[in-house]
């Protein structure tokens, strides 16, 4: 059975970059975020590479990268990461702040989805991320899920096997450090990926070169998501973590007594 595979992932400040929140007539955001580089969302770059990978080998599939942020940076972004797997993209143009209500992105997303053309939703798989480097609200997925109709939804999966019978088993990751393991019939259903286990593919200009000639006309149909913002959601303040570093050299010390101050130290 060939599969539609809709990854959702989208744009984040490089984490190399120094974040510094402000406040905005719009709410909280970054200051200089439209200068700020951007990359695809790390957990989001996984959920793509084990899409490519299970179209590369289910005869038949295709993968969607819905992507929700601004089309210039959007735009930016996709002179990279084209050239990574071979992909459709599905643009919605709106803001990627980290600071917006996850049902709004959602509700996004999911029109995006459905807006796709000759969706079948038998043969549906929607991939994401089970975190974010931005918007971790951690119920994002789980809403698309709610608004597309669909049942079945894992979380923090690091790995998609396809039976002979065309069900397939999943791979979710537990509260310590365990797994269960989850049998489905078929799709469709809602994956949300942890880091799997498939490295970041090599750029291949020759794949970067065919998607960007379906990347160029996707952001200029791009549809507006004016609505997507903080939503009622109100921040009290929005800042950086205080870094705090105390620090100093004993010599000749046991490793009794070395656990004995760690545990002390956490306690605090």
């Amino acid at each position: 059975m060939a599969y539609q595979i809709v990854v959702c992932g989208s744009l984040v400040p490089d984490p190399l970059q120094t974040l510094e929140p402000v406040s905005t007539p719009n709410g909280p955001g970054l200051k200089n975020e439209t200068m700020l580089p951007s990359v695809l969302d790390p957990w989001a770059a996984c959920a793509l590479y084990e899409a490519a990978h299970l179209a590369e080998s289910v005869a038949g599939s295709k993968v969607y990268l819905v992507s929700l942020g601004p089309k210039a940076k959007l735009q930016q972004l996709m002179m990279s990461v084209a050239q990574k797997v071979p992909f459709e993209l599905v643009a919605v143009d709106g803001s990627a702040s980290g600071f917006t209500d996850a049902a709004l992105v959602a509700e996004a997303l999911a029109g995006a989805i459905q807006s796709i053309p000759g969706l079948d939703k038998n043969n549906l798989l929607v991939f994401g991320g089970c975190a974010s480097a931005s918007r971790d609200a951690g119920v994002t997925l789980q809403l698309v899920c709610e608004r597309l109709g669909i049942r079945d939804f894992f979380m923090g999966v690091d790995e998609f096997k396809v039976n002979a019978d065309g069900s397939f088993s999943v791979l979710e990751r537990m509260e310590g450090g365990c797994y269960q393991t989850s049998t489905c019939k078929g799709a469709p259903a809602v994956i949300g990926w942890a880091t799997g286990s498939l490295p970041e593919p090599p750029n291949n200009p020759r794949v970067g070169m065919a998607n960007m000639r379906l990347v160029m006309p996707a952001l200029m149909k791009a549809k507006p998501a004016p609505q997507i913002g903080v939503g009622g959601i109100a921040y009290a303040a929005a800042e950086v973590p205080a870094q705090k570093r105390d620090t100093r050299v004993v010599k000749d010390m046991s490793t009794d007594d070395i656990a004995k101050e760690i545990v002390e130290w956490l306690g605090k």
